[in-house]
C-alpha cells in the first residue's frame, strides 16, 4: 500500500513538474531569445515577466474554438490529445532520482522500472507520429496535410539514426532497463586509465559520436529548429496545425515543450550519467540516503534544465535547413554514420572482452 501510495505521488508530481517546465519554457525561450536578439523579452505580466506563462494559457482556453465544417470531428481533436499523451507517458520509465528512504523503506524515485524501458521509449516516440499525421489529415486542409506528411517523413527517417545511436548503449551496457544504464556510469576508471571518481563515469565518454547523433535526432523528432520543417510558415502558412485554435492548438504547442524536456532528460539518462553526481558515494556515506536522493533529483534536473539551454540556444542561432538538406543529412549522414559507430562499438567490445577480460 505504501508503494501504491509513492507511486500515485511520484506520477502526479512529475504531471505537475512536465506542466510547469512546458509553461515556462515559453517564458524561458523568450529571455533566451531576447538575451541574443539584445531586448528585453516578456516584463510585462508579473516581475521578469513570470507571470506571461499563465496569460497565455488563459488566452488559448478563452479563445473560440473553431472546428472546420469538412473535418473529421472525431479525429481532429484525437491528434493534439493523443502528442500530449504520448508526450507525457514517457517519462514514467525516465529514473528521476535515485532512492527515498521513508519510514524505513526506500523508494526508487522512478514509476515504473521496466525491464524494457528504451524499447518502450522507442514504441512511445513511434506513435507519437500519428498524433501530428492525424491531426494534418482530419483538418481536411492540403497545407495541412502537407506538413503532416512532411513532419512523418521527418520523424521516421531520423528514427532510424536515433535507434542506432541507442544501440551502442545498449550494447555497452548490455541491458534495455534505463535504471541499470544509469547505475553503470556511477563507478570506474574513465577508459580505464583516468583515475575513479564515483558518479562521473558517463557514457559521454565513451560514445561521443553516438551522442552527436542522438542530439541531433532529437531535435528533428521534436520539431526545433533547425529542424521545424513540419511547420515552416512560409511554406506551409502554419503546417499540419493551420486549422486548429483555443487549446488544441495549444495541446499542440506544450506537447513540443514536454516533448523537448522528455528528450533532455533522456539525452541525460543515456549519456550524462543520469541522476549520478561527482561525489556521489561519499554523499551517500556521510549525509544520509535522503540527503543523497534529494542532491541525485537536483543533478538530473541541473543536467536536463541546460539540455533545455541548448535546445533554445540552438533555434536561435541556426538558420532553418531546406527540406531536402534535412533528408540528405539524416539519410546520408547520420544513418552511415550510425552504423559505423555500432560496428566500431562492436568491434571494441569483442577485443575487449577476449584480450583483457
Amino acid at each position: 500500500m505504501e508503494l501504491i501510495t509513492f507511486k500515485i505521488i511520484l506520477v502526479l508530481a512529475l504531471f505537475l513538474l512536465a506542466l510547469t517546465v512546458a509553461a515556462y519554457s515559453t517564458w524561458a525561450e523568450r529571455k533566451v531569445a531576447a538575451i541574443m536578439q539584445d531586448r528585453i523579452g516578456p516584463n510585462r505580466s508579473g516581475p521578469f515577466g513570470i507571470l506571461q506563462p499563465l496569460a497565455d494559457g488563459g488566452k488559448f482556453f478563452f479563445k473560440e474554438d473553431f472546428t472546420p465544417a469538412q473535418a473529421e470531428k472525431f479525429l481532429f481533436v484525437i491528434g493534439p490529445s493523443l502528442v500530449m499523451f504520448i508526450s507525457l507517458i514517457t517519462g514514467a520509465v525516465i529514473p528521476w532520482g535515485k532512492t527515498l528512504n521513508i519510514g524505513g523503506t526506500s523508494f526508487d524515485l522512478q514509476v515504473a522500472n521496466i525491464d524494457i524501458g528504451v524499447l518502450f521509449l522507442i514504441g512511445m516516440v513511434s506513435i507519437g507520429v500519428y498524433g501530428i499525421l492525424l491531426g494534418g489529415w482530419a483538418s481536411n486542409n492540403k497545407f495541412s496535410l502537407i506538413g503532416a506528411i512532411r513532419a512523418s517523413s521527418q520523424m521516421i527517417s531520423y528514427e532510424l539514426a536515433m535507434g542506432l545511436s541507442l544501440l551502442a548503449i545498449i550494447m555497452m551496457a548490455g541491458s534495455l532497463d534505463l535504471k541499470i544504464i544509469v547505475e553503470q556510469q556511477t563507478h570506474g576508471k574513465i577508459w580505464g586509465i583516468i583515475p575513479e571518481v564515483s558518479g562521473l563515469n558517463w557514457n559521454i565518454f565513451y560514445q561521443p559520436l553516438a551522442f552527436i547523433i542522438f542530439f541531433v535526432a532529437a531535435l528533428a523528432e521534436t520539431n526545433r529548429a533547425p529542424f521545424d520543417l513540419p511547420e515552416c510558415e512560409n511554406e506551409l502558412v502554419n503546417g499540419y496545425h493551420t486549422e486548429y485554435s483555443s487549446m488544441k492548438l495549444g495541446l499542440y504547442m506544450f506537447g513540443e515543450y514536454v516533448n523537448m524536456f522528455i528528450s533532455s532528460a533522456l539525452i541525460t539518462v543515456l549519456f550524462f550519467g543520469g541522476y549520478n553526481f561527482p561525489g556521489i558515494d561519499w554523499v551517500t556515506e556521510n549525509w544520509g540516503e535522503n540527503a543523497a536522493g534529494i542532491l541525485t533529483i537536483v543533478s538530473f534536473l541541473t543536467k536536463t534544465f541546460f539540455g533545455i539551454f541548448v535546445f533554445m540556444w540552438i533555434r536561435w542561432t541556426l538558420p532553418r535547413f531546406r527540406y531536402d538538406q534535412l533528408m540528405h543529412l539524416g539519410w546520408k549522414k547520420l544513418l552511415p554514420f550510425a552504423l559505423l559507430n555500432l560496428m566500431l562499438t562492436a568491434a571494441i567490445i569483442l577485443a575487449y572482452n577476449h584480450f583483457v577480460a
